[in-house]
């Protein structure tokens, strides 16, 4: 693995730590996600996924509430990875996928309730943490 030095002079990328059983019972063994985020309440990836099905489903409220509960879990897992509150969080790294989803999930739920700044500052984030997640998940 290649690792280049920042010359720009930020902060380092932030990688979060992989829960292989978690992420072994999520996928593998298929697991609910609502089983998974009852087992693993710290899983980023389980409740972006709750929040994205109820979100599909039309229940609006559940979306913003699970995706919240996922960002908030993800910035704690974050800040225990040396995260100082900026700086990149890279969607290349898997284990990080799940918060940058509940970020994302988070800013769409929040924008159908029509509560614009929660939804301009969740897109702004996921933005400025890794643009090649936001344009993955809010598009271009």
């Amino acid at each position: 693995m290649t690792t280049h030095k920042n010359l720009l002079g930020g902060p380092e990328p932030t990688l979060l730590p992989e829960n292989t059983e978690a992420t072994r019972l999520l996928t593998d063994e298929k697991l609910s996600p609502a089983d998974v985020a009852a087992r693993f309440p710290a899983f980023s990836l389980a409740w972006a996924q709750l929040a994205e099905d109820a979100s599909a489903a039309g229940r609006t409220i559940e979306s913003y509430a699970y995706a919240r509960t996922g960002y908030h879990r993800g910035l704690d897992a974050l800040r225990r990875a040396g995260w100082k509150g900026h700086g990149p969080v890279p969607w290349s790294h898997e284990p990080n996928r799940g918060f940058l989803r509940c970020l994302a999930a988070l800013a769409r739920a929040a924008g159908t309730i029509d509560e614009a700044d929660e939804a301009t500052r969740c897109r702004d984030f996921l933005r400025d943490s890794s643009e090649e997640a936001y344009g993955a998940l809010l598009g271009p």
